[in-house]
């Protein structure tokens, strides 16, 4: 890949905030290298400015592990200047709660951590050497949830976001040695497909009076990543109209 731009991996970026992030970048001329379960839209995939989409299933070492040997191929020895994990799930139990410390599988909560905690641990360390070559930096998307009791959110959720908030703290004081930059974006309430009607009564606790929207996340990780943030690194940016001082 001989292209002077710079390279950003995106996971989780066919819907939401990873696939506004992902256009975010490609529209301020990085190149994009993107993953997710599902095929990007089809109007993306006609985007000759896509540089690669692979679906993977990142709550599996294995197709992980496929996707890093991918990629660093594609990259054939040239430098990555941005890692965005963004790829995340907050599943259901079959009737509907979500997972507590008294209710569904211990085994979904594995699933959880697996999705939340270990992917972004393992992607970075599986692009650390191409990160390192373009003094780049890596994004954690946390959520608000990782920080207080979240009426919507379930125990498993916000643990393993509470956890990726502490890797984000050790990841950034290992990986700069390596002159890469480690930080989080912790979101609150987000007007996206994941948002069901309850959400409306969080509203009054917003201070700014109005759910986000994917593009404020996405500007914000973008400016984690670029040279505007260059000696930004262990930090937590909250994305939430305040809502976490409430």
């Amino acid at each position: 890949m001989d292209d002077i731009r710079p390279t950003v991996i995106v996971t989780g970026a066919s819907r939401g905030i990873g696939h506004i992030t992902a256009q975010l970048f490609l529209k301020r001329g990085w190149r994009i290298i993107t993953c997710s379960r599902e095929d990007i839209p089809p109007e993306c995939d006609r985007d000759p400015n896509w540089t690669c989409h692979i679906p993977t299933d990142l709550a599996h070492p294995d197709s992980i592990a496929a996707f890093i040997q991918t990629v660093n191929s594609k990259l054939n020895g040239g430098p990555l200047h941005g890692l965005v994990n963004n790829a995340g799930m907050s599943p259901k139990t079959p009737y509907r709660e979500r997972l507590g410390c008294l209710n569904g599988d211990l085994d979904a909560w594995k699933d959880v951590f697996e999705l939340n905690f270990y992917a972004p641990l393992r992607l970075s360390r599986g692009f650390a050497s191409s990160l390192h070559r373009g003094k780049g930096a890596i994004v954690n998307v946390t959520s608000i949830a990782g920080h207080i009791v979240h009426p919507f959110a379930g125990s498993a959720y916000s643990t393993s976001k509470s956890a990726l908030s502490g890797l984000t703290r050790e990841m950034a004081n290992e990986f700069a040695e390596m002159g890469v930059r480690v930080n989080a974006v912790a979101p609150g309430e987000i007007s996206t497909e994941m948002i069901e009607p309850e959400y409306e009564m969080l509203i009054p606790r917003i201070p700014m009076g109005h759910m986000g929207t994917p593009e404020d996340v996405a500007r914000t990780i973008y400016f984690l990543c670029s040279e505007d943030s260059g000696y930004v690194t262990g930090s937590e940016i909250w994305v939430t109209g305040g809502q976490h001082m409430v």
